[in-house]
């Protein structure tokens, strides 16, 4: 460590002018910049992640419910789970990188931040192979459990085997777009996910219905056509990282992993992976409740949830700025501040995620319509947008917090907060259906009243953390 940092220290300023200016610019917009516009500053470039994560939930949907309905229904099944590693890696272990690296260079440690990236992609290569051997094994049995069975399942195996078996690349271009994000730069990884998800959308339909010397490859298309972008976007951000240009370097020699490194990590990222796996959970949990009711009811479920899947990179677009801008000035001890920013950015991604909760209600086709044709599918799918989509509002607000809180290094909290929206959820439900008789309303019911617990005991937990530690 005395070496490397001996070493840095003895580099010339002119031999690498441009990042210490560029990171030293984002570290002053970060700790003194006005909170709001900072705020849709850093965000602004993540309006390409969310319309890449819009393109991405509903591209697959839509040309895989033309090939059939099984196709449909057993992407469906596989779907949570790939979201739950894009997820994990994008706003759970990754805010936990992000938030790593802000602290860092909030607190002037360059040559920790720089190691923080190396440590960063060690927990990529980790992960990746936990998520690949959990699914390749495990698929057939977890699929089955939730309700897949002959077409539907050889379907929800095959999209899920490529897909999934190439989750290394997912996770090493996610959590180190992470570190990138920690120093302020967030152009570069919105750029680098739009550029994936269009390339997925571009190659996508080819692989799955064929065209010319390329054979129709149905589901396993869909998850083919997400590992090769990402494989890419890894490539990119790895060369990015080892240039000039990046404010902080990912080294592969003469840096021994180191627990403490690692542990600076894990304590937001942890429960910020546990808590993005909940919120995956509660959607496979939910799908089998669903299921109950009938196969058009758990498509219909399905559907609504989708919606919420776009909820998140919502929160995500705004949350990795509130991250970093919160982190940034928790370390350079500026607490009035960062509880400002967090205000601040908890409420506007509760006011847009509530903006977009109402609109379904009111008009539910305009969403369910993408899908399916199926009249059932849309009435029970209407149905569950006009209860539930009002609560939005209170699911956007929890995600905001939820961010807050990684920002905080309090993500058990929220991790814990999630757990209980999704118990009470799933509990509710069983209770709507096996003991209060009401049937799917009260299902929808008690899914929207998991919601509002789940911003209820963030407001708290955030409102208890003190402001001068």
């Amino acid at each position: 460590m005395t070496q490397r940092a001996t070493a840095s220290s003895a580099s010339s300023p002119a031999a690498k002018p441009a990042p210490p200016h560029s990171a030293a610019a984002r570290s002053k917009l970060l700790l003194e910049g006005p909170i709001f516009p900072t705020l849709l500053r850093l965000s602004a470039p993540n309006v390409l992640n969310l319309l890449a994560f819009v393109g991405m939930i509903t591209f697959d949907g839509f040309f895989l419910g033309r090939i059939s309905t099984n196709a449909l229904a057993g992407a469906s099944l596989a779907f949570p789970w790939v979201m739950l590693v894009l997820q994990t890696t994008n706003s759970g272990m990754g805010a936990g990188v992000s938030s790593a690296v802000a602290r860092a260079l909030g607190a002037g440690r360059r040559d920790t931040a720089d190691e923080l990236v190396f440590h960063a992609f060690l927990l990529a290569i980790a992960l990746s192979a936990v998520f690949s051997t959990a699914m390749l094994l495990g698929g057939p049995y977890i699929f089955r459990a939730m309700g897949g069975r002959e077409e539907m399942l050889s379907d929800a195996l095959a999209y899920s085997n490529v897909a999934l078996g190439g989750a290394v690349c997912i996770c090493v271009m996610n959590l180190l777009a992470n570190a990138v994000r920690g120093t302020g730069n967030m152009g570069l990884p919105a750029v680098l996910l739009a550029a994936c998800v269009i390339l997925h959308i571009a190659i996508s339909p080819l692989l799955i219905s064929g065209w010319g010397p390329i054979p129709a490859l149905g589901p396993a298309g869909a998850g083919l056509g997400l590992v090769i972008p990402f494989a890419l976007g890894a490539f990119a951000i790895i060369g990015y990282l080892r240039s000039s240009a990046a404010g902080i370097r990912l080294d592969f020699h003469g840096i021994a992993p180191r627990w403490e490194l690692f542990a600076d990590i894990l304590k937001v990222g942890v429960p910020g992976l546990v808590n993005t796996a909940i919120t995956n959970l509660s959607v496979v949990l939910l799908t089998g409740i669903a299921g109950q009711f009938g196969a058009q009811a758990a498509i219909a479920y399905a559907m609504g949830a989708r919606l919420e899947y776009i909820m998140q990179p919502v929160a995500f677009g705004f949350g990795t700025a509130i991250v970093t801008m919160v982190a940034t000035n928790w370390g350079a001890k500026q607490y009035q501040r960062a509880q400002s920013i967090a205000w601040t950015g908890a409420l506007t991604i509760a006011a847009v995620c509530g903006t977009i909760g109402w609109v379904a209600a009111l008009q539910p086709n305009l969403w369910l319509t993408l899908f399916s044709a199926d009249p059932t599918v849309a009435r029970l799918g209407a149905l569950y947008l006009r209860i539930v989509g009002p609560s939005y509002v209170c699911f956007g607000l929890g995600l905001g917090l939820f961010f807050v809180s990684q920002g905080y290094r309090r993500g058990f909290a929220a991790m814990s907060a999630n757990a209980a929206r999704l118990f009470v959820s799933a509990a509710g439900a069983l209770a709507a259906i096996y003991w209060l008789d009401a049937g799917i309303t009260g299902f929808f019911a008690a899914v929207s009243l998991g919601f509002v617990l789940y911003a209820v005991l963030l407001v708290y937990t955030v409102l208890r953390i003190k402001v001068n530690p």
